[in-house]
Parts: C-alpha cells; structure tokens; sequence
C-alpha cells in the first residue's frame, strides 16, 4: 500500500506545483510619451501601474514593452506596457505570450472605452475591437476576438469631430477626483481575474 500512497502523494504535489505556476498577462494599453501620461486614453497604463505599485514591483524596459512581475497566492502576474504605442499593441501581446508560455485565457487586456460612462467596468472573455485601434492589432496579430479584456469607460463627452482631441485630452477636475477609487477596484479586478477565473470576475465586477 505505501507505493499508492506515495503515488498519490506524487500526483498531489505535481498538481499543486503546476497550479502554483499559473501565469497570467496582464496588459494595460497605452501610448508612450510624456504628452500622452494622463491623457483617456492611456487608463490601462495607469491601472498596470497602480497595481504594480501597489505590488512593491517597479516596472523595467524590456522587449517591446515595460515588464514589472509579481506574485500572489501561487499565481504569477506578468504587468505589460506594450512600447509599441496603441495601433501596434498585438506585437508586444503576442511577444511576451510566446515568451512566457501564457494562454489566451490567461491574458487580460485593459483598455478605454468611448461607449460607456466614466469609470464603467465591463470585463468580457471575447467581443469586436469596438473601433478601438489597440484591440483590432491584437485580434489581427492573435487571429482571434476570443480573449478576456477588461474596458474602462470614458465617455463620449465630446463634439462632432472632436473625438481625437477628446482620446488624447487630459481627466476634468470631476473625472481625476474619482480615479484614485476607480484604480482601487481595478487592482481588485486584475487579482480576482488570476485568482479567481474570469467567470467569477465578470460576476463580482461588471456595473461596478
């Protein structure tokens, strides 16, 4: 009997030790450069870094992109700020996916979204690019619309024609006062989507 107990005992520990080994990416889109840090459009750059930094994790410049890496409850989150900017995100996705053998359900893109209301969650595991730039190079580079993404509404709080000029503008007074909870619960969202499953995440979060 001791070789069944030490077999399942083997098979106990593999499995724990595969599950310990969960990575999960986590991409927050943006562009790079100064003239665009604060801008709408670049929220998923500031979600990854309010979760790093939270974290303790500081981000450094590697291959197509910025990388800051952590740890929680057995689960590896890799944070990626593609250097790409917006309309080439797919390459830096599909880079470090290759790189770090993450599968699509494992990756988790943050975006801005002019069709929802300021701050509005809505997380999806598939869906259209919605016009947005960054999402159309990933479902071009990834051949596919089928991976979780986490939208972060702006609004479209802007005259016709002036929708650039409104992307790439800075939060109003009202907007930047209610980011610092907004970052707080998209920390929460990023942890449960590793932790928990994107199920249980969409559950717990969308309307939030």
């Amino acid at each position: 009997m001791n070789w069944i107990t030490n077999l399942f005992k083997t098979k106990v520990a593999t499995v724990t030790s595969e599950d310990m080994s969960k990575k999960f990416l986590i991409v927050g889109l943006g562009n790079i450069g100064a003239e665009y840090v604060n801008t709408r459009h670049n929220i998923g750059f500031k979600i990854v870094d309010f979760v790093a930094d939270v974290a303790g994790v500081s981000f450094e410049t590697a291959k197509l992109g910025a990388i800051a890496e952590y740890s929680i409850k057995g689960r590896k989150l890799i944070l990626l700020k593609p250097n790409t900017y917006m309309n080439l995100s797919g390459k830096a996705v599909k880079y470090w996916m290759d790189k770090e053998n993450i599968a699509k359900e494992n990756i988790l893109i943050i975006t801005d979204d002019l069709n929802l209301p300021f701050g509005t969650i809505r997380i999806k595991g598939k869906g259209s690019d919605g016009g947005h730039n960054g999402l159309k190079n990933i479902q071009l580079i990834l051949n596919t619309s089928e991976y979780p993404r986490f939208r972060f509404g702006i609004s479209d709080e802007f005259k016709k024609g002036q929708q650039v000029d409104y992307v790439l503008g800075e939060w109003n007074d009202d907007e930047k006062s209610k980011l610092p909870e907004r970052y707080k619960i998209a920390r929460e969202i990023v942890e449960s989507f590793a932790l928990a499953g994107l199920s249980e995440t969409m559950n717990n979060f969308n309307g939030k």
